[in-house]
């Protein structure tokens, strides 16, 4: 087993592979852009290196510095954890040059199935199915515009070098192919250094169901069972679980075959996933192969109780797999969730600032938390926004489900906004509990998921300010305590005034809308008023975790946590509503962007300019489009109007809220 081992990459991988390391008694190194000096896996790793600026490209992806960092430090080998260069060949083989283990599969792997095209024709010699399209190398937009139309509508445009969603666009009309095919290529180009497409003509209503394969270096290759893939929005995984609700064992076994088939031709080595999409009938279809260890890993983890990064090392190392096909047996179901920070309210528009929050649920025999940053760290504008994964594992889908609610309702974070309540309404939506969900269905009706405007029931909005009384109760006497006299009506927090019992008013806000409640009463028990509706509270109590009340003689129990900022709580139906307070007299509604200038949502880089001065356009109209944390962003018309003038050019990079677009008044 090597003693030595350099971790070239970042975040919740890098940490990932560190725990591991540990755990085997393995000296771990990592490395480190600008904007990571103080990230966790430094801080985990027994040494750290820098290797360059925040942007990937001047340190993540730059193999020469990473190699330079383990021969310097003694590596004996380097895991790349998944996305950067671990599926780079080049980097693979400067590796096996230098003497140093890559654990991952041989390079010549890498190339053959690294590339969706030339996967796409290796499969295709060995009667694997594929769906039809074209994945040739004449790149000429006119030749491809014409393959297009002999594949037929609609179909999907895919980067050729890469995956995790990045250079695809789905193109249901020839009048659109053009256009799609262009922002593939722009995003395929910054993602992977490679523009070459692939096409496929579009599946309806697929599943994406994947299996994962091992291979070692002694002609062994099995496979450790499918993770279905099918909750997708624009193609990112959205939620993952092994076994899947739709194969029957006679698919998974004909699925494994065609999975260790496709490894087993191109000698395969190490950890690697072979994608299928499948039809509603069941007919499957090859898509691709990762050539790395996957994301979603985690859910295989806990359905076979094995450590799949000290199978790429112990393979990595010379060693046989620790088990034989035969020997493959799950128990139970585990799902796995990612906790970004984004904002599903505004198209899911990545975040970044510092965590002021960050509470998860504990970990358990049935709760796994695989995590790159800490409550004070920040989410930079330079990388994935993911704060962490949680995965739940339990006897069966049912019971994994609830685990899966109970967890995501121990989250809460404060800073960057998060898709915690996007995810909980996933986790109890019908197509989901019921298995049914393809992987198109969220982004078809993805309003579903989405909180709204609605205004909140008189009921939460009383528990809300419920709490937020108690609360500020408790700090007040606990203050007073300390004092010369605590006992004095005078150190309470209770409105009192000589005579009669004073009103206070109890101000939240909700998704930017104030609410405000008159409030009478005083430890626990209070007559509350909002506009029209009024309601009794009696024997309110609140543990830190829930409240309980009678509300109008009701007597209720809501999960509920409460601060001097915010109050979260949960409704009987599970659904998250997260109020801030606000001030009882004071009040400044956010003034509107106003339909007169764009302005740059955040940090980010300008890759295309559609507009100019003097172009009268129409509202909704794409006027630039931006990439920031590996996405494109495309930013429209607010009005129909004149354009007076452009604050950006092409490759400018902007801050967040510069103005961009100013239209004529």
């Amino acid at each position: 087993m090597f003693e030595r081992v350099l971790i070239a990459n970042r975040g919740e991988i890098a940490c990932r592979v560190i725990r591991t390391c540990r755990r085997l008694g393995i000296h771990t190194i990592a490395v480190y852009s600008e904007a990571d000096a103080d990230a966790q896996h430094v801080r985990l790793a027994d040494e750290a290196w820098p290797i360059g600026g925040p942007r990937p490209a001047d340190s993540y992806l730059r193999a020469d510095a990473i190699l330079d960092v383990a021969r310097r430090s003694g590596a004996q080998a380097i895991h790349p954890g998944y996305g950067f260069l671990s599926e780079n060949t080049a980097f693979a083989r400067a590796c096996t040059e230098a003497g140093i283990a890559f654990i991952g599969p041989r390079p010549a792997s890498i190339d053959a199935m690294g590339s969706k095209a030339a996967a796409k024709a290796l499969m295709e010699k060995h009667a694997v199915p594929l769906v039809p399209g074209y994945h040739g190398d004449n790149q000429d937009a006119d030749f491809l515009a014409e393959q297009a139309r002999r594949t037929g509508f609609p179909l999907m445009i895919k980067a050729a070098a890469g995956g995790g969603g990045k250079g695809m666009r789905i193109v249901r009309a020839e009048k659109e192919f053009a256009d799609a095919l262009a922002s593939a290529q722009r995003e395929a180009a910054n993602a992977f250094g490679d523009t070459r497409v692939i096409l496929e003509r579009y599946v309806e209503h697929p599943r994406h169901i994947e299996f994962q394969v091992f291979g070692d270096s002694h002609g062994n290759v099995i496979h450790l069972n499918e993770r279905e893939c099918s909750a997708q929005r624009r193609y990112q995984k959205v939620l993952e679980e092994t076994p899947s609700p739709f194969l029957t064992p006679e698919r998974r076994a004909a699925m494994g075959e065609a999975a260790v088939a496709a490894a087993r031709a191109v000698d395969y080595v190490g950890a690697g996933t072979v994608e299928f999409i499948v039809g509603p009938s069941g007919e499957f279809f090859f898509m691709e192969m990762n050539t790395r260890l996957q994301v979603e890993h985690p859910v295989t983890e806990e359905t076979l109780k094995v450590d799949l990064v000290e199978w790429q090392l112990r393979v990595a190392a010379g060693e046989a797999l620790p088990l034989r096909q035969d020997q493959i047996h799950a128990q139970g179901h585990a799902i796995e969730v990612r906790l970004y920070a984004e904002d599903p309210e505004q198209n899911f528009l990545p975040g970044s600032g510092k965590l002021l929050r960050l509470r998860l649920p504990a970990p358990s025999r049935h709760v796994r938390l695989d995590g790159g940053v800490i409550e004070g760290d920040t989410v930079t504008i330079f990388y994935d926004p993911m704060i962490a994964k949680l995965i739940v594992h339990d006897r069966d889908r049912a019971q994994a489900l609830q685990r899966l609610r109970e967890a995501l309702m121990a989250c809460e974070i404060a800073g960057p906004k998060s898709n915690i309540a996007f995810l909980e309404r996933l986790a109890r939506h019908p197509v989901v509990v019921e298995g049914r969900i393809d992987t198109g269905y969220l982004d078809r009706h993805l309003e579903e998921f989405l909180a709204g405007d609605a205004a909140p029931a008189p009921q939460l909005l009383f528990a809300a300010a419920v709490a937020a009384l108690l609360h500020d109760e408790h700090a007040v006497a606990a203050q007073a305590a300390h004092g010369s006299d605590p006992y004095s009506p005078w150190s309470r927090a209770d409105a009192w005034r000589v005579g009669h019992a004073g009103k206070r008013i109890v101000a939240l806000s909700l998704r930017e809308q104030r609410y405000e409640v008159e409030a009478h009463g005083h430890d626990g028990n209070y007559q509350l008023r909002h506009g029209e509706a009024s309601c009794q509270v009696q024997g309110a109590r609140h543990d830190g975790n829930a409240l309980s009340a009678r509300f109008d003689g009701e007597a209720l129990r809501l999960p509920l946590r409460a601060d001097a900022q915010r109050v979260l709580l949960h409704d009987a139906d599970g659904r998250r509503h997260a109020f801030m307070r606000a001030a009882a007299f004071e009040w400044a509604a956010k003034e509107g962007g106003g339909g007169n200038q764009v302005a740059a949502p955040m940090p980010g880089r300008i890759v295309l300019v559609k507009a100019r001065p003097g172009d009268q356009v129409e509202e909704g109209q794409e006027l630039l489009v931006m990439e920031a944390m590996k996405m494109e962003l495309a930013l429209k018309a607010p009005r129909a109007g004149t354009i007076d003038s452009i604050g950006a050019a092409q490759g400018d990079f902007v801050e967040a809220d510069a103005v961009l677009v100013r239209f004529a008044t």
